[in-house]
């Protein structure tokens, strides 16, 4: 990740601010606030801005005053027994603004969770950053047989080096094209004094979907606890899980009880169906069940046996 003089001397300005407020803050929160956290090869995020905390998800949910003489255990406790219940509107009353660098086409899948204020970075207005997302060796994979949407076996040698070359080749070729339609380079230098530009609205429909685009991003806790379950998953596609996963970690800075209480109850959970109680039920009293007489499906059997690490996988 490599940030220009000029952010970074935006993010120093910030970070010097000394403002003295009666709202409620989270001081590992604020360590970071600003900072830069890298994520691929030049993104980054970034946390703006939070109202919010761990006690206001308590106060709201009690229609209290304050903190009062409660203790951080009788907190815990009520934050556990909302997420165990999945009680929701008590995590709405929370919300954080995230600066993001991202790969276009990761924004695209992002902004499919149609659950915060999101204001993006303008091709329309300025000229896009000279970057290109090119994933690591180790992130090159083959199609899945198994999974329309996943990836399989690593691709590696001479295979992967000429991957990595076209990827490269293509993005570098159609951001020169970009420059030259738009007659001016990405430092602002104009090609030739004779031409004229063509509209940048027009122009950046030729760049590559692994240039990199900005935005920021609000949104409630109970809605970015709902992105991070699906895109902190080991399932999701490596390029988004990162930027959740980072994410993950601010979470933690600013709400560490929802956070803890988060792992346990919906990561580390398993939701089984009425069908699937029924069999594990069967299995824990020792009698016999298998795939062809569960009502499950194939994939809903295997799920179940891997979730509770039985043997009786179909294959």
């Amino acid at each position: 990740m490599k940030l220009t003089p000029e952010q970074k001397q935006e993010i120093a300005d910030q970070q010097s601010q000394k403002n003295q407020t009666k709202r409620v803050t989270s001081p590992e929160l604020e360590k970071i606030l600003y900072e830069a956290l890298p994520v691929l090869d030049h993104g980054f995020v970034r946390v703006v801005d939070y109202m919010g905390d761990d006690t206001s998800i308590v106060q709201s949910a009690r229609v209290s005053y304050g903190k009062g003489t409660k203790k951080v255990s009788t907190d815990e406790g009520l934050i556990k027994y909302l997420m165990r219940h999945w009680h929701s509107t008590p995590f709405e009353m929370c919300e954080i603004k995230y600066h993001v660098k991202l790969p276009i086409f990761i924004a695209r899948q992002w902004i499919r969770h149609r659950t915060a204020n999101v204001n993006e970075y303008s091709a329309r207005y300025s000229i896009l950053d000279k970057e290109f997302y090119l994933p690591a060796k180790e992130q090159l994979s083959a199609q899945s047989t198994s999974n329309r949407q996943g990836r399989g076996e690593l691709i590696t040698g001479n295979q992967a080096d000429e991957v990595l070359k076209i990827l490269k080749d293509d993005a570098t070729k159609t951001y020169d094209n970009y420059e030259k339609m738009l007659n001016e380079k990405f430092d602002g230098t104009i090609i030739d004094e004779k031409k004229s530009g063509l509209a940048r609205e027009l122009a950046r429909m030729n760049l590559t979907l692994n240039s990199y685009t900005q935005w920021y991003w609000k949104t409630d806790l109970l809605n970015l606890l709902n992105f991070l379950f699906l895109r902190a998953d080991s399932h999701a596609q490596y390029e988004i899980r990162v930027y959740a996963e980072t994410m993950l970690d601010t979470v933690k800075k600013w709400v560490p009880i929802t956070h803890a209480a988060f792992l346990d109850y919906r990561v580390g959970a398993v939701h089984v169906s009425s069908k699937g109680k029924k069999i594990i039920q069967q299995l824990v009293k020792g009698e016999k069940v298998n795939y062809e007489n569960s009502g499950l499906s194939k994939r809903e059997w295997n799920e179940l046996m891997a979730a509770f690490e039985f043997k009786e996988k179909i294959v």
